[in-house]
This record gives structure tokens, C-alpha cells and sequence, in this order.
């Protein structure tokens, strides 16, 4: 998953590009008007409370065997004058509810954790390998599924590439990965992986943009598996992009040391002194963050006083 490097004129015309297309923009090309994220969050925090508790699904299938599908899942809704069935559980009472703060605003969402995984987790810059099933929460309609295991990225780099909205960047890294697999005839089958199912609110999608299937201000669900994750690092410099989250708000794109414009992750030059970051990986343990060599305690490819290259030393 190599990336080219761009110059900054290209980068800023591309990203200027991105900015107006991504569909996580608020500024949507349809006639629908933006609508206060605020007050949207409220009323999307409205229909996903009354889905939960109006839907059920099927928990005593899950406590025996190993290695579920999120094919599995069987969500239902109770019809009027109805309990929950034996051997399922309400939605409401069973799913975690998770508080974060985006673009200035409360936002809930909420969890069912069928299996945490036994692997690793990934970071909200990563790829993962995954299957899932989307639906909107309105309308029931199912808009996507990949039952084949699929390679996305949960943080795009605007230029080759989008990202993964908002909530797989919050969900996903609170998985586990799969403990291993085994191929057989050619398929490979997957042990111990994350199994679960997201609710999520319009501003953790696509909120006023819509797509294939998804109207704007629609709340989603998708039923996942994290079989498999990649560290990345965007633009090859030798430090991974989770790491170039310096004022660590899980946000790369605010993270820019030179002031060029460009954020760390996809800048090849991180500080601006004209060395390559990866050519500041002083000692080539192909690690640049752990070079510091006039121990101010900023490592080189930080410090704009410190221009020391490693092709310097090996040419």
C-alpha cells in the first residue's frame, strides 16, 4: 500500500478537490439544507434510543460454538403487544453506550460487543480486513454487504484515497483482531475474531451527504467482523500515522510541525529542514522518532535545528 509522494502545489489542489467531494463534508452538493449537527444529534439520539428498544436479537446463539458470522446476527423487531422471546435479548439493555466529542459536538452511539477478539487492536489510522453488512436504521433497507473479507482504510489520505467515516474509526479500534487462521481448499477461516454490531448516529456517517442507498441524515447500522489489521504509514516515512497524532485528539489532519500545510502523516519532511524524515532515522533501525542528536529531547525529524541525514553519513 505504498503511497507517492506529491509536491505541495498538487497536494493542495487535490486536497482542495477532497475537501469539496468527501461525503463526510457538511457542505452536501444536494438541495438539502445543512442542518445543525447539535440539533441533528438530538434527534438521530432520538431514533436510535427507540430502535434499540423497540429490537431484539438472537444472544443464546451465541453462547455456544466459536467463530460467529455477522450473518449470524438476527436483529428482529417486537410487533405491538409483544415480549422478547426466549433465548434473545432487548437491544437497549444489552449494548454499551459510547460518548465522544466530534466537531464540537456530544455525540452518542452505541455498541453490541458479540465477541472482543483475541488478537491486537488496530488504531483509528490503520487498514483493517473485514466483512459487514450496513443497513439504515429508518428504513431497514440493507445499502451494502461484503461477505468476502475486504482491506479498508480507517484514515484516507484525501489525495489517492478517503478514509472510513467517523464511527469505524471510533468502533474498530476498540476490537480485537483475529487470533490466526487456517486455509483450507483455498478458503481461509478466521479464530477468535471481533464480532459486532454498531449503532450510529447521522453525524458519525455521512450526516447531510447521502450515497448509494443512504439518504442524508441517515443513522446507520453495520454488523462487522475485525479479522485482520495493517499499521500505516502514509507517506513511508518510517513513523507509523497513529503516531503523528502529537496532540493526540485522534485526528491526524490538525498535526502539522512545519506549518507547510501539509499534515505530518503525509509529509515526507516533517519539520521542514530539507531532510527526508526517513533520512533522519540517524542510527537505521528504521525508527526516526528514537534519533535525537543534539539531545534536546525533540527527535530529528521534529527538530529543524537537527539536520543531520543518514545519507550523509553513508555516502
Amino acid at each position: 500500500m505504498k503511497k507517492k509522494t506529491l509536491r505541495l502545489a498538487l497536494f493542495l489542489m487535490v486536497l482542495v478537490i477532497a475537501f469539496i467531494s468527501c461525503k463526510d463534508d457538511d457542505d452536501s452538493t444536494s438541495s438539502i439544507p445543512v442542518r445543525d449537527r447539535a440539533e441533528q444529534q438530538l434527534a438521530d439520539k432520538d431514533s436510535l434510543l427507540d430502535y434499540l428498544s423497540s429490537h431484539y436479537y438472537n444472544s443464546a446463539f451465541f453462547e455456544t460454538g466459536s467463530d460467529h458470522k455477522y450473518s449470524d446476527i438476527v436483529i428482529t423487531e417486537l410487533a405491538e403487544g409483544e415480549t422478547v422471546p426466549d433465548g434473545h435479548a432487548l437491544l437497549l439493555d444489552v449494548v454499551e453506550t459510547i460518548s465522544v466529542v466530534f466537531l464540537d459536538v456530544d455525540y452518542e452511539y452505541y455498541i453490541l460487543r458479540i465477541n472482543q477478539g483475541g488478537g491486537e487492536s488496530p488504531h483509528f489510522t490503520d487498514y483493517v480486513r473485514t466483512r459487514y453488512e450496513g443497513s439504515v436504521v429508518e428504513s431497514g433497507d440493507v445499502f451494502e454487504t461484503i461477505s468476502t473479507p475486504e482491506d479498508l482504510p480507517l484514515q484516507g489520505d484525501g489525495i489517492t484515497f478517503f478514509g472510513s467515516i467517523k464511527a469505524w474509526q471510533l468502533v474498530m479500534p476498540s476490537f480485537n483482531t483475529a487470533t490466526g487462521f487456517t486455509t483450507e481448499d483455498g478458503i481461509v477461516n478466521y479464530q477468535n475474531f471481533g464480532l459486532g454490531v454498531m449503532f450510529i448516529p447521522s453525524g458519525l456517517a455521512y450526516f447531510a451527504s447521502s450515497s448509494s442507498g443512504i439518504a442524508s441524515y441517515s443513522n446507520l447500522i453495520f454488523k462487522f467482523e475485525l479479522l485482520q489489521y495493517e499499521e500505516a504509514d502514509h507517506d513511508q516515512d518510517g513513523v507509523p500515522s497513529y503516531i503523528e497524532d502529537y496532540n493526540g485528539n485522534d485526528d491526524v489532519s490538525d498535526d502539522d510541525t512545519d506549518g507547510d500545510g501539509i499534515p505530518d502523516f503525509i509529509d515526507t519532511d516533517d519539520d521542514g529542514d530539507g531532510v527526508r524524515t526517513i533520512n533522519e532515522d540517524i542510527d537505521n533501525d528504521g525508527d526516526p522518532t528514537n534519533d535525537d542528536s543534539d539531545g534536546d529531547g525533540t527527535p530529528n525529524y521534529l527538530d529543524e535545528d537537527s539536520t543531520q541525514s543518514n545519507q550523509d553519513e553513508n555516502s
